[in-house]
């Protein structure tokens, strides 16, 4: 039978590593907007964003799903339609209302438009850049406006940055530019204090993904262009987004992440191996 003096000791060294738990989150504090924030990566950012002691404001143009994910992490959900400037402006009035600033903006939300080159119709092309790529230079402007030095923006790009595929144009085309606006705003910025950065993923598990991987034609072709044999899950994004975040990554700023599972290293395909 332990003595009392053995189980307050105990009972202090649990208390000591529950107080060093909760001071090892490494965003405690810090004032995150996520858009795109509903499904998939976006929704793993947001659930890991959390757990390391983030608020958030959740911006998403479906309404239904991110009020539900608000609710459930405890963060304030916003209907955002980031293809229209005007709505990007209020989404940061509400920032300056709830918060007064904002340390740190992932800029997630996204599109992809299948089609061929020689069908491809000019509304089609703007509404996949104003979501994919006009909506990320105006969030950064004006969460720049708003930031102070330790500022982190977070753009989410692609492999396909630099990878083509003859019917994802105005996608691929998109997440180029991404990264030559990850560039200059981490120039433009650097003086004020504020990194940018971006992730670049590769086949992540998401609902488009599943979407697309219908049979095993499909997956195979994706497997075979992926070295480590298997798509990525949207966790496994959300975790460098939380490196990217954090003051870890204090002297990295202007750089592409690629998540890809070794696929821009390769030129050939592998075997698939099944188990």
């Amino acid at each position: 039978m332990p003595s009392g003096t053995t189980i307050m000791r105990h009972r202090v060294r649990s208390r000591n590593v529950k107080n060093q738990e909760q001071s090892m989150k490494r965003l405690e504090g810090k004032r995150a907007v996520i858009t795109g924030a509903a499904h998939g990566i976006g929704k793993a950012i947001a659930e890991a964003f959390v757990r390391e002691g983030a608020s958030l404001i959740l911006a998403d143009i479906d309404e239904t799903a991110v009020t539900a994910l608000a609710d459930t992490l405890g963060q304030t959900p916003a209907r955002v339609d980031v293809g229209r400037k005007a709505e990007i402006d209020a989404l940061f009035a509400l920032v300056e209302r709830q918060w007064g600033g904002i340390d740190i903006l992932v800029n997630n939300a996204g599109v992809t438009h299948a089609c061929d080159l020689l069908d491809l119709a000019e509304e089609d092309f703007d509404r996949v850049f104003a979501i994919n790529l006009k909506s990320a230079l105006w969030a950064t402007q004006a969460a720049g406006r708003m930031m102070q030095a330790g500022g982190v923006i977070i753009n989410m790009s692609s492999v396909n940055a630099v990878l083509g595929i003859p019917n994802q144009i105005p996608y691929a085309l998109s997440k180029g530019a991404m990264k030559q606006l990850t560039n200059v705003c981490a120039l433009s910025l650097a003086p004020r204090g504020i990194r940018v950065n971006a992730i670049g993923p590769g086949t992540i598990l998401t609902e488009l993904a599943r979407s697309i991987m219908t049979d095993k034609a499909a997956e195979d072709r994706i497997l075979s262009r992926t070295p480590l044999g298997r798509t990525g899950a949207p966790e496994e994004i959300a975790s460098v987004a939380v490196f990217l975040a954090c003051d870890e990554s204090s002297y990295i700023t202007g750089q592409t992440i690629y998540p890809d599972g070794g696929r821009l290293g390769l030129n050939y395909t592998v075997p698939i191996v099944r188990t």
